[in-house]
């Protein structure tokens, strides 16, 4: 059975940083792009940043460029998201994904397109 296990999440204060982790199992994603969504309050579920199976692609939303970093440890099957100067617009429940495709040379932004999800961690930042 695969299995994604967020953690990492939690509360913290404007300014500061969080690490999410992405655990797999049950089959290795090495060959499978994955990508970071958020769900805040009251919003659609939205593509936060993605890489790709080589890690030789990453792409992120405008909000988040430069402030958070995607990547990935295939020798753990784990993806890491690191958050730095956190805003309280961040404040949301992210997932993680696996890309449907193996070997793609693009990162989709779409949920459809991701066949895998975890179960959620929750970040939240005060003001």
């Amino acid at each position: 059975q695969v299995q994604l296990e967020e953690s990492g999440g939690g509360l913290v204060q404007a300014g500061d940083s969080l690490r999410l982790s992405c655990a797999a199992s049950g089959r290795t994603f090495s060959s499978y792009g994955m990508g970071w969504f958020r769900q805040a309050p009251g919003k659609e579920r939205e593509f936060v940043a993605g890489i790709s199976w080589s890690s030789r692609l990453t792409s992120y939303i405008d909000s988040v460029k430069g402030r958070f970093t995607v990547s990935r440890d295939n020798t753990k099957n784990t993806v890491y998201l690191q958050m730095n100067s956190l805003k309280p617009e961040d404040t949301a429940v992210y997932y993680c994904a696996v890309d449907r495709y193996a070997r793609t040379t693009v990162i989709s932004k779409t949920q459809e397109r991701y066949s895998y999800w975890g179960q959620g961690t929750q970040v939240t930042v005060s003001s």
